[in-house]
């Protein structure tokens, strides 16, 4: 009997180990069925959530990528207002006009080159410097200088483009932040204030080059281009005339020739083209032209038509006001109080010629640049008291009747009409 139930107990303990692994296994098995249907069910379920709330009409996730590509793109920032570089020369006699067209025209944000030639005697020169020094404004913001080492100009010959292109140069060297280069004497007067010009030009492309022109050169075919002439200021310490030498010379053939105003509104990259010339023109037409008579008046405009580029860049305007005798003579017709009203309806930036201290200037300033009890023309820069000794923001301009009427002559002469018909031809 013992025996038996020893034989019982045996068996008993070899079958338990099988079932123990056994039971283990089993376990287990059901355990991964159990979680493989949860997770199932857990997609399935994250599924019909994510369907719902894709089908649902008031539910909006800003991450859907619909949501993202229904919402329009910010608008670029406007580009900054523009800066002008200017030249204002003036000759013998001419400092305090000049120094009254410097302050009608200043603005903290532009550049300013004067130069008085070198007919202006020394002492003239150094007063003008030192006016220039002694101004607080000036010498605070640092945007005016002086050519010191005067030129000769001779008004009828090239040295005027070669003064204009060594103020270019200038500019280029000093500053590299400007848009356009407007050329005055000290007999130009503005007839808009600075925040007017900059106001409307900030609307403008900044490729556009304002410079009346025409291949119609008329008698100065004949009278200009044709005859040849040296001008001593380009090798002589004291002015004189031009003279004429022989024989004439006949039109060129390799180029186009241009004749308009010496007055202009020329772009940075234009004035850049000017000085480095990397395609070797304008140094050709500047030799050109070393002998041609009255060579502002051609010069430029020669240049910039016979270059595609910059052809398709030119508003066929001065932005002057100029009155002319009938017929035409050399120069323009000096400004009289008559004129007044023809100059503000002719919309124009500036007005010339006028004479100094002329009562016509004092009516400009009262009544288009509000130069009342100020030094210069009062601008949404101005501060300090007195008004305009101090800057508050000179990037903030208050537009004003000026804005408008310049607009309107902008609006007529850079019309697709006008821009495409009158370029260059």
């Amino acid at each position: 009997m013992k025996a038996f139930e020893s034989m019982s107990l045996n068996i008993e303990r070899r079958w338990a180990f099988p079932l123990v692994i056994s039971s283990v296994i089993c376990v287990f098995l059901i355990a991964t069925c159990f979680n493989m249907g949860l997770l199932s069910s857990i997609h399935t379920i994250n599924a019909l959530i994510s369907h719902y709330s894709r089908s649902s009409p008031n539910q909006t996730n800003p991450l859907f990528v619909e949501t993202v590509v229904s919402q329009p793109p910010p608008p670029p920032p406007p580009p900054p207002l523009p800066r002008f570089a200017y030249l204002i020369s003036g000759s013998k006699g001419d400092a305090q006009k000049l120094w009254r067209t410097l302050q009608a025209v200043y603005h903290p944000r532009n550049r300013y080159i004067v130069h008085l030639d070198l007919e202006s005697p020394p002492e003239e020169r150094l007063q003008f410097a030192a006016r220039l020094d002694s101004d607080p404004l000036f010498v605070k913001i640092g945007n005016v200088h002086m050519i010191t080492k005067a030129n000769i100009v001779t008004y009828r010959g090239p040295t005027m483009v070669s003064t204009t292109l060594h103020a270019c140069a200038i500019l280029l060297k000093k500053y590299n932040d400007w848009d356009w280069f407007i050329n005055l004497s000290a007999s130009d007067y503005p007839l808009v204030t600075q925040d007017d010009l900059i106001y409307t030009f900030s609307k403008l492309d900044r490729k556009l080059n304002f410079i009346d022109h025409s291949s119609k050169l008329g008698w100065k075919e004949g009278g200009r281009a044709m005859p040849l002439i040296v001008d001593p200021g380009l090798y002589s310490s004291t002015k004189s005339d031009i003279f004429w030498v022989h024989p004439k010379r006949s039109l060129p053939t390799s180029f186009k020739l241009y004749t308009g105003s010496a007055w202009m509104a020329l772009t940075h990259e234009f004035v850049e083209y000017l000085i480095w010339g990397w395609d070797n023109l304008p140094r050709t037409m500047l030799m050109y032209y070393s002998n041609f008579l009255s060579s502002p008046e051609g010069y430029f405009h020669t240049v910039i038509c016979n270059v595609p580029e910059f052809a398709k860049t030119t508003v066929n305007h001065d932005l002057h006001y100029i009155a002319w005798d009938t017929p035409p003579r050399q120069h323009p017709r000096t400004l009289t109080l008559n004129d007044a009203d023809k100059m503000v309806t002719s919309n124009a930036a500036f007005a010339r010629k006028c004479r100094q201290d002329d009562p016509l200037l004092d009516k400009i300033d009262r009544e288009l640049l509000g130069r009342v009890n100020v030094s210069v023309t009062p601008g949404r820069w101005c501060g300090g008291k007195p008004r305009c000794t101090k800057v508050k923001n000179p990037n903030k301009v208050k537009p004003g009747p000026g804005a408008q009427r310049l607009g309107q002559l902008i609006s007529v002469i850079a019309s697709p009409e006008a821009f495409q018909t009158r370029q260059c031809k």
